[in-house]
């Protein structure tokens, strides 16, 4: 009998990873985390930087006291980024001319990874301790193909401002995804199938 009496605090201020998990039904609830992604290594390949960006943001979460010994709560991070086919990694744009430069170059194809971290906490002697730790990176490949005299309007109704390489595959964006290989919840920000099973494995549902 599966529980949904949990509730999932997420680190992240993504509005696409939060649909995603409304559209899973799975509660959530929104926490702070105070990471400085510069600080991370970007010479590392795509996979690992994306995981060492998610792992940053975990050890940087802000989380309130708890309120007896021995509570228990759920904490999840997660980090997406995409490289273009010359090997050019790409976070969210830095503005607009940036957010045209990097949609043009996703019409040639692109690699993406999403990775998220998750850790099942207890709270004990006046410090929340990690009791189970799972880290998951997710591989997809999309072509994004919006013709220059469509890229306004795109980045006026998507919130392709607001994540990697300027490309919301969700909603507005939707009708310009020409390809994906892999996960489609990867593109959109979230592996949900890795993360469903990873919250299995946590005790979250039970």
């Amino acid at each position: 009998m599966i529980n949904f009496n949990n509730v999932l605090l997420l680190g992240s201020k993504s509005p696409s990873r939060q649909q995603l998990l409304r559209d899973s039904q799975i509660p959530f609830a929104l926490i702070d985390q105070r990471a400085d992604e510069s600080q991370c290594d970007w010479g590392l390949s795509l996979p690992h930087v994306v995981q060492s960006i998610a792992r940053h943001k975990m050890n940087h979460l802000i989380l309130s006291d708890g309120k007896k010994e021995g509570e228990v709560c759920f904490v999840l991070t997660a980090d997406t980024l995409s490289q273009s086919l010359d090997g050019t990694l790409h976070g969210k744009p830095t503005d607009r001319a940036d957010a045209i430069a990097k949609i043009k170059d996703a019409r040639k194809g692109a690699r993406l990874c999403s990775a998220f971290c998750l850790e099942k906490k207890i709270w004990r002697q006046g410090t929340w301790y990690t009791q189970q730790k799972i880290e998951e990176v997710v591989h997809a490949s999309y072509i994004f193909d919006i013709p220059d005299e469509w890229i306004d309007i795109y980045l006026e109704r998507s919130i392709g401002m607001q994540t990697a390489g300027a490309i919301a595959v969700e909603g507005y964006g939707a009708q310009f995804l020409k390809m994906v290989d892999g996960s489609y919840p990867a593109i959109v920000g979230l592996p949900m199938f890795e993360l469903r099973h990873a919250l299995e494995k946590v005790g979250f549902f039970n």
